[in-house]
């Protein structure tokens, strides 16, 4: 895709068959109108974020060349996410689905809207693993290698549950 964007998308679920949801996302991911789905993570399990009394997630990451601009492309990942059912009940709460944009090439987005990179995904193994994955070599914006970020935040509870 010519004079697209690479961008990379976090993926979760802890409702409704997670894994179900995740999978059915990513194959939504390729209906979006101008871009490409060029490659996605096994799927994670991961311990929740924020209330324990909730299921345990599903997590992935997609790498994406779009044309859509970040807020655009924020537009089309909630569509998704309300084809779901996601209800927003509390913050870090159980959802049917959550989709990120964690890098959007190598642009730094702070607007009401949207936070690019994903403001906590340094810290996240449910993030850093899966999208080490797919993108091993991988530079942040601000300079960081992917790999010392794995090297400060270890695997632990997270489980590689299959593609």
């Amino acid at each position: 895709m010519t004079d697209s964007i690479r961008c990379y998308i976090g993926l979760g679920s802890n409702l409704e068959d997670p894994q179900a949801q995740v999978r059915t996302a990513l194959e939504q991911l390729t209906s979006l109108p101008d871009t490409e789905l060029v490659a996605a993570s096994s799927l994670y399990r991961s311990d929740p974020v924020g209330p324990q009394d909730q299921p345990d997630f599903v997590n992935a990451v997609a790498e994406l060349n779009t044309r859509l601009a970040p807020e655009a492309l924020l537009d089309e990942l909630q569509a998704i996410e309300q084809a779901h059912r996601r209800v927003r009940e509390r913050h870090w709460g159980p959802r049917t689905l959550d989709l990120d944009i964690l890098l959007y090439a190598e642009q730094q987005i702070e607007s009401e809207r949207l936070v690019v990179p994903h403001r906590f995904m340094r810290e996240r193994g449910f993030v850093l693993w899966p999208l080490a994955e797919i993108a091993p070599s991988l530079i942040l914006p601000d300079g960081t290698p992917l790999s010392k970020l794995l090297s400060l935040c270890p695997m632990g509870t997270l489980e590689k549950i299959g593609l």
